[in-house]
């Protein structure tokens, strides 16, 4: 027999991108509900956040020279120069020593609150009240109390606990924790402004601010971990104008402007008493050695000028003579030479051994206090004292192993090579000067001998006199030159912009990428959502679908019907579905044409399963037989589950298992209906083997008498896909329909039938796509052209529109 339908071998197919396009907006309901709730989330999240603010202040950290500063009085040294300061102050602003002492300083582990519309909000500076804090004393971390002004001069301290526990506590003198053990309920005392608080959890003094005061109103206060809140302000930004300025923005993050503004102001200032306290480094170094020195100069001079008076009064002599008093005056000299190089020796042997033996050079006196004006010494004992100091702030910030502390020794140990260097070339020519001031001294000294041992006594004595006058001067002088100098040196950090609230500065919540993210999640959700069904989802909903599982062709498509009984084509014969069903006999016709099938024409409706709309389909397909004039018979052989009777209002008492068996004539088991053409055998009651009277010869005569009687045979046959009963009838009938319901049938259902057509067994068989909707969650209801009745607007006036008698909202929910 020659093939009438196109057979296509592909079963496999790609991912139908417009399909799921189309799905996806079916289900927009969904969309709209996560949206809504996604916006409802980000509505309640930004309501209750509070606000964020960032200020900043400005800074310069410049070369500020002493106006004092002279080759003679160089006592100080300037870190290297600006670009070292800068670096150091960016170092030392994020650092954790630097931090403790902004911390400690404005009590900031002492948390202000008061209760907001949502939450509690830090109060800092908006209180009626300041906390004294006792440090010396432990606090209960974590614990919220709450503080309630009963007057003008009393108050309430109160404190609530659920459950009996331990809390930290900490005493923030020396940062010691410790821990105690607080039972639960609630503790109340009234206590005085100014009376010293001394409870187990909480030490201080409350004093009245300069805020009003509104009685009866509650605010609270909690203490918090030292170390946490200085790592909270660690993370202060500090940025430069410009790439190697010296200007400095500071900013900070907060939720209280007041607050924000102490602490940059702080900073400012403490970064600002440091580095004038590290440019005064030397200065106040060199005062002390020098006053030291003094201490020992002084005593010394006082004993020498004893001795001179007393050996004047006890040898009557007022003066040396003039003779004397020109070599008094000339070894005066080269004595003062003497005592200088030696003095100056001394400090480079003191310098050379401090260098090779000791690895912190913070401690080195000023090289001009003793006398040694060479550059190249005292450039390189400012350069190691500077790096020193730089290495030992980085121990801050740094860990132990960082490049940047080999980096630093490497350029102390460049320094320490070179300034020792320096040091022995200067000690040669120390010594070389020595010994010849020494010669010059031993040839007066000759000179000295030959004069009366009084004056020579004398002389001594005067020598020894003004060496320590001299020596006292000089140190004196230096003392005065050290205090000079660091009276008049001022910081190198100016405060050009400090920090003010003058309105604004907000920066946070960022409500609208909230809103921006509650419509991207609350779109994604959804849309994976119907991915995953799309990609789970194993039911035929497409004429795609059925053209991608089956090299079977469509033969028509039966849409969604809303009435109640199954007789639609009766019922509603304008409607869409009744206009299908005529569609489906033109094609039938036509497959009957092709095949040059002349008098009675057999067809068999079948499906996978039960639930597909195969009694359905057969029921309406005779209907439109014999609606066009043929007479028409329906035959009920699905002998396990029989259902054509109750809609044409017959019963099930008698039908083919009877004539199958012989109780009864054909005759006797037609039953006529009420509609024109259209006669009805049912299957009657279920019998043990349907399978065996459907295979027995009995079938046969049965389809060879309706042939002679009828013009149409529609069969309903069992489902193909539960039992064979289907297989035994194909012997009997032209073509064969094979209802597919749309979002019911499974593809892996397909597949028996897909075997059973490649191997021939079965053949002239179409599928019907019934319960197909056009605007359903599928969006294929286009032009296939297999007979389906409504063809959207163009059906207007064509077909009669089942008119639905619920609301949208109703029909909203339903789905």
């Amino acid at each position: 027999m020659e093939e009438e339908f196109e057979i296509n071998d592909s079963t496999t197919g790609n991912f139908d991108f417009k399909g799921f396009i189309v799905k996806v907006f079916s289900y927009w309901y969904i969309f709209l509900i996560s949206i809504l709730i996604g916006l409802g989330i980000a509505y309640y999240i930004n309501v209750r956040k509070l606000p964020v603010y960032q200020l900043s202040s400005l800074i310069s950290i410049k070369d500020d020279q002493n106006p004092f500063f002279t080759s003679n009085t160089s006592l100080t040294f300037n870190w290297g120069g600006t670009s070292d300061k800068v670096s150091t102050a960016f170092t030392t602003l994020n650092t954790r020593t630097h931090n403790e002492k902004v911390v400690e300083h404005l009590q900031y582990y002492l948390l202000y609150l008061r209760q907001g519309e949502y939450q509690k909000e830090d109060a800092y500076g908006q209180t009626p009240f300041t906390i004294e804090v006792d440090t010396a004393q432990f606090q209960a971390l974590n614990t919220l109390m709450t503080i309630q002004f009963k007057d003008e001069a009393h108050y309430e301290l109160s404190l609530t606990r659920e459950e009996a526990g331990n809390v930290q506590t900490m005493r923030y003198s020396d940062r010691e924790s410790s821990s105690l053990f607080l039972e639960n309920g609630t503790f109340k005392t009234t206590l005085r402004v100014g009376e010293d608080v001394n409870l187990p959890f909480a030490n201080f003094k409350l004093l009245r601010s300069e805020n009003p005061l509104v009685v009866g109103k509650s605010y609270f206060i909690q203490f918090l971990n030292f170390d946490n809140v200085v790592k909270a302000y660690q993370n202060i930004r500090v940025d430069a104008q410009q790439k190697g300025g010296s200007l400095l923005t500071l900013s900070l993050n907060g939720n209280n402007k007041e607050k924000i503004v102490d602490y940059l102001n702080t900073t400012a200032q403490l970064l600002s008493e440091n580095m004038l306290k590290r440019k005064n480094l030397f200065a106040t170094k060199t005062i002390r050695f020098i006053d030291s020195s003094l201490q020992e100069r002084s005593k010394e001079l006082k004993g020498v000028e004893s001795e001179m008076n007393a050996f004047k009064r006890e040898n009557a002599i007022v003066d040396i003579a003039a003779e004397a008093g020109e070599l008094r005056a000339k070894l005066t000299t080269y004595d003062t030479e003497e005592r200088e190089l030696e003095r100056r020796l001394s400090y480079l042997n003191s310098l050379q051994e401090y260098l090779e033996s000791r690895s912190d050079y913070s401690n080195v006196p000023a090289p001009s206090v003793a006398g040694i004006n060479e550059s190249s010494i005292s450039n390189g004992v400012t350069r190691i004292v500077s790096l020193s100091e730089q290495r030992s702030k980085l121990g801050y910030s740094l860990r132990p192993g960082n490049p940047e502390f080999d980096d630093i020794d490497r350029q102390i140990n460049a320094t320490k090579t070179v300034l020792l260097e320096n040091i022995r070339s200067s000690k040669e020519l120390a010594n070389s000067e020595l010994k010849s001031i020494r010669r010059e001294i031993a040839s007066l000294e000759a000179q000295v001998g030959g004069l009366p041992e009084e004056q020579q006594d004398l002389l001594q004595i005067e020598r020894r006199y003004n060496i320590s006058q001299q020596t006292y001067n000089l140190f004196l002088g230096k003392r005065n030159e050290a205090g000079l100098i660091k009276a008049a040196n001022v910081s190198d950090v100016l405060v050009i912009d400090e920090a003010k609230d003058v309105g604004g500065g907000k920066i946070g919540p960022n409500t609208q990428l909230n809103y921006v993210m509650a419509l991207l999640l609350g779109t994604l959700f959804p849309l994976i959502f119907v991915f995953v069904i799309v990609f789970l989802d194993n039911k035929v909903n497409s004429p795609k679908d059925v053209e991608r599982l089956s090299p079977i062709s469509i033969l028509g498509m039966i849409g969604k019907s809303k009435q109640s009984s199954n007789l639609v084509v009766y019922n509603k014969p304008k409607s869409a579905i009744a206009e299908s069903f005529r569609s489906l006999r033109a094609s039938l016709q036509f497959i009957y044409k092709q095949r040059n099938i002349t008098g009675c024409k057999t067809v068999m409706v079948t499906s996978s399963v039960s639930g597909e709309g195969k009694t359905f389909c057969s029921m309406n397909l005779a209907s439109v037989f014999a609606i066009s004039g043929k007479k028409t018979i329906l035959l009920g052989v699905d002998l396990r589950k029989p259902k054509i009777f109750d809609d044409f209002e017959i019963d099930n008492q008698v039908g083919v298992v009877n004539y199958l068996i012989g109780q009864k004539n054909l005759d006797e088991v037609i039953q006529t209906t009420k509609y024109d053409h259209l006669e009805v055998i049912t299957s009657g009651q279920v019998p043990p083997n349907p399978s065996e009277l459907l295979m027995n010869d009995k079938m046969q005569e049965l389809m060879l008498e309706l042939q002679q009687r009828y013009d149409y045979i529609v069969l309903d046959s069992p489902p193909v896909g539960l039992v064979s009963d289907a297989l035994n009838l194909l012997k009997h009938v032209d073509a064969t329909l094979y209802i597919v319901r749309q979002n019911y049938t499974k593809h892996a259902m397909l597949g028996a039938i897909n075997e059973k057509y490649k191997k021939g067994e079965i053949e002239n068989i179409s599928f019907v796509l019934n319960y197909f909707q056009q605007k359903a969650k599928y969006g294929y209801g286009y032009g296939y052209g297999y007979g389906y009745g409504s063809y959207g607007n163009y059906g207007n006036g064509y077909h009669e529109e089942e008119e639905s008698k619920k609301s949208w909202f109703n029909k909203l929910f339903k789905r």
